[in-house]
């Protein structure tokens, strides 16, 4: 019982130092005229540079905590903002940069990867990690391929550094370009790898693009479904064609698989469409909402440092960013030609 109140406590004082920077982070943007820099950039490069002197390891579940589970209720909340009819507009507006993005990280990864010398399992993962939804889709697909543990750790740092680097240079990027809040929307929805990675480039170039980005990011996660399903049948035939074992495969849990928080986003957002939102308290939720999204953004910097980056090795490093480098381009020419700058 005693280790139970001792591992809650820690729990809890993890998360209020995750909370404590988000707030820190808030109050300096509101300090940095023109909205320069967003609370959540400054909250992922603040928890970053804490993590330099301060990581002790009775942190680590409440940073796992803050950034999976905090995460996941404020994109939840972010649905009380939102229509139905919003969310199935965006999948119709995103529908074909998904669609060649796709192909470019898996169709022109599959002829990439043999310039880096990467197995399949590799490549295909960071492959998803870019076209899907980060380590989520890393975690998911490496099961269904025996992928090596070693394999896991490089797709993630390789998704993560790419990620680290574009959710500083999008928003300047997407200035100069002069996008419209709706096209930059898109375009870091769809082309940066993390959930978390999406929400900061997003709200660092407006409120607009981040709540459209953030959106467009949901209909892109559930790619992962299908995309599951075939790399489960890819990875048992070739198991099957190694051990020449019997037809006998992993089976998927598609309950597993299935992001959850997207069913309650999607709920609060119907709840939203049919008026059951005062629009008093939808405001109120959505900057909860935004809140908890930076604390998040502050928990992944507190267990971020500079030697994560160092145990990827550099292939997997020149493999990921050339696959995350053409996908930015796929997703910026695609919305240039559908006419959305």
């Amino acid at each position: 019982m005693k280790t139970k109140i001792k591992e809650y406590g820690l729990l809890s004082a993890g998360v209020a130092i995750c909370f404590a920077v988000a707030a820190v982070s808030v109050g300096i943007e509101e300090l940095i005229p023109g909205g320069l820099l967003g609370a959540s950039i400054i909250a992922l490069f603040l928890g970053t540079l804490i993590n330099s002197f301060f990581h002790p390891a009775w942190m680590k579940p409440a940073l796992k905590f803050t950034s999976k589970r905090v995460l996941k209720l404020a994109i939840i909340l972010l649905g009380a903002s939102l229509s139905v009819r919003t969310i199935l507009s965006v999948g119709k507006m995103t529908f074909f940069v998904m669609l060649f993005t796709f192909a470019m990280c898996f169709g022109g990864g599959f002829f990439i990867r043999k310039l880096f010398g990467l197995n399949w399992k590799l490549s295909n993962l960071i492959s998803a990690g870019t076209g899907i939804c980060g380590g989520s889709a890393v975690a998911a697909i490496a099961p269904v391929i025996d992928a090596d543990d070693k394999d896991i750790a490089f797709a993630m740092s390789s998704t993560f550094l790419f990620d680290m680097v574009m959710i500083a240079l999008y928003p300047l990027m997407g200035a100069a370009l002069g996008m419209s809040d709706i096209a930059y929307g898109i375009w870091a929805g769809t082309s940066v790898n993390d959930t978390a990675s999406v929400v900061a480039s997003g709200y660092a170039f407006s409120e607009i693009a981040g709540d459209f980005a953030t959106m467009v990011k949901l209909t892109r996660t559930i790619a992962i479904i299908p995309t599951v399903l075939v790399f489960a049948f890819i990875g048992t035939r070739a198991k099957q064609k190694e051990l020449r074992a019997s037809s006998d495969g992993k089976k998927v849990n598609l309950i597993k698989i299935i992001p959850w928080f997207i069913g309650g986003f999607l709920l609060l957002a119907i709840f939203n469409s049919v008026g059951w939102i005062p629009t008093v308290a939808a405001g109120a939720i959505k900057g909860t909402s935004r809140f908890l999204m930076v604390a998040a953004l502050a928990a992944i910097g507190l267990g971020t440092s500079v030697t994560d980056f160092k145990k990827a090795g550099l292939r997997p490093m020149f493999y990921g960013i050339t696959i995350d480098t053409l996908v930015t381009l796929t997703a910026l020419c695609v919305i240039f030609c559908m006419g959305l700058m």
